[in-house]
């Protein structure tokens, strides 16, 4: 049988309707991506439009924060039809501010996190630190049923110095701490691979920037949105390229992508 080329990209847009006022929609068709995932929709169900709900050619999926208004949120679509759409984990205290999108296929499982952000308070690192937990117990109950995983979103940590430009001064800042960095850890331990430095081991490219002191002007930034895959894809040979696309603005983060070949 012919092999499938399959493009993937995911994008922390920091807002839909902001973005659909930057050129969002021809960024998407310029990216051409069969999946691609948004995060920090920062939606309710009432606020979609029509131009949100029928991008031409994607079946879409969303999951919107329940505790809380114009928060969070994450979207995906897709020109493959899904055996099965689901959002969340089944526990109330993470699925509640609409982080998780799940599209399971016939060779593989596509999530789009929005992984929280801990520098708010002690409280919301521990919350962050507790939602990687669950996750990932998750993800290791379908592993263990053959499932393939693809994982990719603004995972809200940079896992070591190349992946950010000033890596020392942020060393005490939440998304470069230790006990961050060691979740990163965990997982690769686990055998999920970040597919960019596996094909890219010395490459310095970020995906995020902070809106204050011209950092994308000066890219002074962060590689904090991945693609993660089960390592059983890597060893099938279906990862074929990794890219991180700075060419392409509108958002504090700029889109991140993975080709496969199945």
């Amino acid at each position: 049988m012919p092999k499938q080329t399959i493009k993937l990209v995911s994008w922390n847009v920091n807002g839909y309707r902001a973005a659909m006022k930057k050129d969002f929609l021809d960024s998407i068709k310029a990216l051409d991506a069969d999946i691609f995932g948004l995060q920090e929709t920062k939606l309710q169900e009432a606020q979609l439009t029509k131009a949100m709900k029928e991008i031409d050619g994607y079946q879409p999926a969303f999951s919107f924060s329940t505790v809380k208004k114009g928060y969070s949120g994450v979207a995906a679509y897709s020109r493959m039809t899904p055996r099965a759409v689901r959002n969340g984990l089944g526990i109330p205290r993470f699925d509640d501010e609409g982080r998780i999108v799940e599209l399971e296929f016939d060779a593989f499982t596509f999530f789009n996190v929005y992984f929280p952000n801990g520098q708010m308070s002690d409280e919301r690192l521990q919350y962050k630190l507790d939602f990687y937990e669950a996750f990932f117990e998750y993800t290791e109950a379908l592993r263990k049923e053959g499932k393939s995983l693809i994982i990719t979103g603004d995972f809200n940590t940079a896992h070591n110095e190349i992946d950010l430009k000033n890596p020392g001064p942020n060393s005490d800042r939440s998304g470069f701490l230790p006990i961050e960095r060691q979740w990163i850890d965990r997982i690769v331990d686990m055998g999920y691979v970040d597919t960019f430095r596996h094909l890219y081991p010395e490459t310095v490219k970020y995906s995020w920037w902070t809106y204050r002191f011209n950092a994308r002007k000066n890219n002074a930034g962060w590689r904090i949105d991945y693609f993660f895959v089960t390592g059983d894809m890597i060893d099938r040979g279906w990862v074929k390229d990794a890219f991180i696309d700075n060419d392409i603005f509108g958002s504090d983060h700029c889109p991140v992508g993975l080709i496969l070949e199945i």
